[in-house]
């Protein structure tokens, strides 16, 4: 099937002479429609090189919780490029970091006191679980190399973090060869599988160094939802074995899921936790791995072996540091929580009607979360621009077509993006 080009040749110069030279994420290229040329964004608003402006229904990929282009954001970035972009931590340290640490640490439920920044949520990840890993050699305990990951669980794309994703009806089968073996099992969400989790854990918990979930919601494994009994029973099975418990809260976390953490839903405190995404508001990469001081203290000692050997170039990067502290900082000054709290019932109601169509299975909703579970999606492509054609961007994959939107999004616009999922499966 050859590529379209219909969009590349009225689009501007740079598209066409560089769109060859990009490999794009998680696309066959050769059978995917082109992408959209962007040129600015303002608000819930994409703005195509054509003029047409799309309603972001996904907060590119979840991070944009207060919108495109908030002022206060853009200030702090600019401000800090002026003074500094970036320096290096070994060995230094600046005002941006330090003061987003303090902050992470205050904002984090129990003693969650520990921060490591990297760039990326799968790098986050990486780190958390070098950092379990090694927690048990610094003790002395011998061979605790296993996790414990969950069915429909997506940690990200980088080696270690597909390890504890769902391989077998994830996206990353075709990797099985290269990584490392875990231990995969089903969420703990009934009595059966609570006592098959222990049993697993009775016979294997000294190869065992942590268990790794994504709290409350499963993001890209399906935009699944777990009750916050799940997170208790975790909590316990990892202190009745003497494991830690990772949260990966790389969605869920800054309100998306109703509270600032998905942990504060279940009272549970995780002994390392991952943030990023949402993190800077959407406007660069950075991530934080945050361990509770039990975990930091078994690595404090005179021995330079204990010390945690990594350390990316670009971490703690100043202008992201900036950007994540001017976002916290329209946490404490606009209304966000409330705002989720109101999204959270305009999806209840906005996506209501879908319960009721041929080919769809299910609706649920949690926060600013709004899910549409199909029976089959038959062409992502095809679906995907059909939304674009509606004036919205929307970008189902499996079986879901989701919303996650800025929890700034108006209400006309929130009503456009549920009114343009309703029209397009009708006609599916």
């Amino acid at each position: 099937m050859a590529e379209d080009t219909s969009k590349e040749e009225s689009a501007p110069g740079w598209y066409a002479d560089g769109l060859r030279h990009v490999w794009r994420p998680y696309a066959q290229m050769k059978t995917a429609h082109p992408p959209l040329p962007v040129t600015h964004t303002h608000g819930s608003r994409i703005v195509l090189a054509d003029g047409r402006e799309l309603i972001d229904g996904v907060a590119s990929w979840w991070t944009a919780c207060h919108g495109y282009n908030h002022p206060h954001i853009r200030q702090a970035v600019a401000r800090q490029l002026a003074d500094m972009p970036h320096v290096m931590l070994g060995g230094l340290v600046h005002e941006p970091a330090a003061t987003l640490a303090r902050r992470l640490a205050g904002l984090l439920p129990g003693d969650l006191d520990h921060v490591f920044f990297s760039d990326s949520g799968s790098v986050a990840v990486e780190v958390a679980l070098k950092i379990a890993l090694q927690y048990w050699i610094n003790t002395g305990a011998k061979g605790r190399s296993q996790f414990i990951a969950f069915k429909g669980g997506y940690h990200g794309d980088t080696t270690g973090a597909m390890a504890v994703s769902d391989s077998e009806d994830g996206m990353h089968a075709l990797f099985a060869g290269l990584l490392p073996r875990h231990h995969l099992a089903d969420l703990p969400d009934s009595d059966d599988r609570l006592a098959a989790l222990d049993a697993l854990l009775a016979q294997r918990a000294g190869d065992i160094a942590g268990i790794i979930v994504e709290p409350l919601v499963q993001g890209a494994g399906g935009m699944k939802f777990n009750d916050a009994i799940v997170l208790k029973r975790l909590r316990a099975l990892a202190d009745k074995y003497d494991m830690l418990l990772i949260f990966d809260e790389i969605f869920t976390g800054f309100g998306r899921t109703g509270t600032m953490f998905a942990c504060e839903a279940a009272g549970v405190v995780p002994d390392i936790i991952t943030l990023s995404k949402a993190l800077t508001g959407g406007t660069m990469g950075l991530a934080a791995t945050v361990a509770t001081k039990k975990v930091f203290d078994v690595f404090w000692s005179d021995d330079p072996a204990k010390a945690l050997m990594h350390g990316p170039s670009y971490m703690a990067n100043a202008l992201a540091c900036a950007a994540a502290n001017a976002s916290l900082d329209l946490f404490e000054s606009e209304p966000r929580l409330r705002q989720v709290a109101a999204l959270s019932a305009a999806l209840e109601q906005g996506l209501a009607p879908c319960r009721q169509m041929p080919g769809v299975k299910n609706v649920r909703v949690l926060g600013a979360i709004g899910v549409v579970e199909m029976t089959r999606i038959a062409d992502l492509n095809a679906l995907r621009a059909r939304f674009v054609d509606e004036g919205v961007f929307i970008r189902p994959f499996g079986n879901v077509i989701y919303l996650t939107p800025a929890f700034t999004i108006s209400p006309d616009d929130l009503a456009q993006l549920a009114g343009a999922i309703i029209k397009v499966i009708r006609t599916l």
